[in-house]
């Protein structure tokens, strides 16, 4: 085997700079590299923060290549433990059955995960990143997207919905939509609905996606071309695997009762990881929806339509007890409502447990048991999978119903979010783990010998420490890396801070109603290019309403958040027509990369403090407390630090990038903690300027 070193490839003399004209050399990302290389060789844990423009991707993958492709170490990763009782193993199958499929598993294959936050940054590594460096590394290697399971298409599921279409899909529009799949699915190289032309509606695409629990296996007569299948194989060929961090933690959660979606891999590299904390939560715990219910019982049966599974196989003796699991779920809805309707002025958070009865549970484990019956007595394969599929979903909505209004998991917040429109209420019951940090340190760190965690801002404190994001997610003891950014923010960037304005906690109404004119003459000085960012979609939209008028007298264009545009469809039409606004909350402030003159200008509304009235972080705050912490000090402070750091970072993406960032927020002079802020962001030219200078009536 060679001794390919990450400098024969990243240095100025290396694989890399041959390759690719004008090459700049960044000690910061050799730097980065090394310590990746031997955290890996090393079988250690290693935080690092590579500020922008380091090259972090190349600074991580380069080592994973060759780490992955040496004869170095052996594959001891966290497998399923084969210790867990098959009940546990069932049950978690039911969790996640769309996911989760056994699978032999090839040890000799050196494999590593990364995983992103991103879909751009995981179009970044899969189209531009990996294909360079497999062209100029002289080793074999190969690397996969990995997609969970129902992005691909089942043929045999899809010629099923075929057969049966006049009696599952009640409108022309699902119909027309499944004949396009068809015709779509004959050429398609992948079989995942990224590829295809229009986005299919859950109620289509649902009939014909792959389902493990809708699976045949082998016995499919159509496993020779399954889609998913052939996607495994490379998995599991493959050497890098890149995922994004929803599919990582499912895999993990999974992987604690003994199933998994990945096979078996030596180390894990979680870039973008400071927002791992928030995706871990979501997939550690537990999440009901009165929709999902409704969803899975009118797929067997809607009495209104008249459509659906148990219709199309003439089971007329479960269609009543189907219709009347929707009657006790309507009850329930009217239960949770008034429940939640006589605590007026509250956040939705549940600290009993068994609010309302369960008088549903029952009932849907009745009808499971009864398409299970069916489903073993049927003679046809196909309808015993799809009969035994819906039973396995139904048990899963039982048992995830009783066990949250049971509150079965320990250490963690429940709570309950009502919605209403014109066709009535729908209620989502969640539970998420107050404190991850000791289950990532179970599940992940002790046993994956290797996890690197890479991001562009983790550190909070006054002396540049990463001990707020360590401790929150268990990964105390770890390795740690702090290196800076090749740009001259001096030279490229101008911090505009905006005194003597009033303090938007203590005179919300007095700064809001200055906070108009101070956007119109920051926006007006670039012509636009401008991101304005917000903790609240309340005061966006008051401030677009507020701006309309000018913005149309001085022709630019508003690209706002709250219309509800998805943010891929608002950043595509703001790097086209950068002349014009763009309003955005919490998913601006991140992960958003618009390089080069489109962006000139960024303004910070509000330093972005957490406010306490969401139920999980009201949980964390008081679980804070009652250790006899701080809650501002030891968590809304430095998560406030990391999230500004992330704002402010949307400006300068590249070395001729320029403009300014706008604080509007005067607490970040007058108050103590400003500092610590100030502290945090790198080093550029600082001006202080008279809010109310600006803030006068609108022009």
């Amino acid at each position: 085997m060679d001794t390919l070193s990450v400098n024969a490839v990243l240095g100025p003399q290396g694989l890399v700079s041959r390759r690719i004209a004008a090459y700049e050399h960044r000690s910061q990302q050799l730097e980065m590299a090394a310590a990746v290389a031997d955290a890996l060789k090393d079988q250690k844990h290693l935080v690092v923060e590579a500020g922008t423009g380091v090259g972090k991707s190349y600074a991580y993958l380069v080592p994973a290549i060759l780490h992955a492709t040496s004869n170095e170490g052996k594959l001891s990763p966290s497998e399923p433990d084969s210790s867990k009782s098959s009940e546990a193993k069932n049950a978690q199958d039911r969790k996640s059955s769309s996911e989760a499929v056994p699978e032999e598993d090839d040890d000799r294959v050196h494999r590593i995960v990364i995983s992103t936050h991103t879909i751009s940054l995981q179009e970044q590594l899969m189209a531009k990143d990996i294909p360079l460096l497999n062209s100029v590394i002289p080793r074999e290697f190969s690397a996969v997207l990995v997609k969970g399971r129902g992005n691909y298409i089942s043929l045999r599921r899809m010629q099923l919905a075929k057969s049966r279409a006049v009696n599952l899909f009640g409108n022309e529009s699902d119909y027309n939509q499944l004949k396009q799949i068809v015709d779509w699915a004959e050429t398609t190289d992948d079989g995942t609905r990224s590829t295809m032309a229009f986005k299919p509606t859950m109620s289509v695409w649902d009939e014909v996606a792959s389902d493990s629990s809708n699976c045949m296996g082998r016995k499919c007569p159509t496993h020779d071309k399954c889609f998913y299948y052939k996607a495994r194989r490379r998995v599991h060929n493959a050497q890098i695997l890149v995922v994004n961090h929803a599919l990582f933690f499912t895999d993990l959660a999974l992987r604690d009762a003994g199933a998994s979606i990945l096979p078996n891999y030596d180390a894990v590299i979680l870039d973008e990881c400071h927002t791992i904390e928030a995706v871990a939560s979501d997939h550690l715990g537990l999440s009901v929806s009165s929709s999902q219910i409704d969803y899975t019982l009118r797929k067997l049966y809607n009495s209104n339509s008249g459509k659906g599974l148990l219709v199309a196989l003439d089971l007329k003796q479960v269609q009543d007890l189907c219709h009347k699991c929707l009657q006790r779920l309507d009850e329930m809805i009217h239960d949770f409502v008034e429940w939640y309707d006589n605590k007026p002025k509250h956040n939705g958070r549940v600290h009993n447990k068994e609010i309302v009865e369960n008088i549903l549970s029952d009932k849907l484990t009745e009808l499971a048991k009864q398409l299970e019956r069916f489903g073993k007595d049927h003679d046809v394969p196909s309808v015993k999978q799809e009969l035994l599929a819906a039973s396995n979903r139904l048990t899963t909505l039982a048992i995830s119903l009783e066990a949250w209004l049971k509150q079965t998991q320990e250490d963690a917040v429940y709570w309950l979010e009502k919605t209403t429109n014109r066709m009535g209420s729908k209620i989502i019951l969640r539970c998420s783990p107050i404190d991850v940090g000791p289950t990532l340190r179970k599940m992940l760190f002790q046993k994956v010998p290797s996890v690197i965690m890479a991001s562009a801002t983790l550190a909070s404190g006054r002396n540049g420490g990463f001990e707020f994001f360590q401790s929150r997610v268990g990964a105390t003891g770890s390795r740690t890396k702090q290196l800076g950014s090749p740009f001259n923010y001096r030279k490229q960037a101008e911090l505009i801070l905006l005194t003597d304005l009033p303090d938007p906690s203590s005179e919300r109404q007095e700064f809001e109603s200055m906070l108009p004119s101070i956007i119109q003459h920051y926006a007006g000085l670039t012509e636009g290019h401008a991101f304005v960012l917000f903790t609240s979609y309340d005061l966006l939209r008051r401030m677009v309403d507020r701006l309309t008028p000018w913005m149309s007298r001085m022709n630019l264009a508003i690209y706002s958040q709250a219309d509800g545009t998805p943010r891929g469809q608002l950043l595509d039409a703001f790097k086209k027509h950068p002349q014009g606004i763009l309003f955005g909350t919490d998913s601006f402030w991140q992960g958003v990369d618009v390089p080069g003159d489109a962006l000139r200008n960024v303004i910070i509304t509000k330093l972005p403090f957490s406010v306490p009235d969401h139920p999980l972080l009201e949980g964390r705050l008081e679980a804070i407390r009652n250790r006899g912490g701080n809650p501002f000090r030891d968590y809304q402070l430095p998560e406030a630090i990391i999230k500004l750091r992330q704002g402010f970072g949307r400006l300068i993406r590249t070395a001729t990038d320029s403009g300014m960032v706008v604080i509007a927020d005067p607490r970040i002079t007058t108050k103590p903690y400003g500092r610590t802020f100030l502290d945090s962001l790198p080093e550029c030219s600082v001006s202080h300027v008279s809010g109310k200078r600006w803030a006068s009536d609108l022009s």
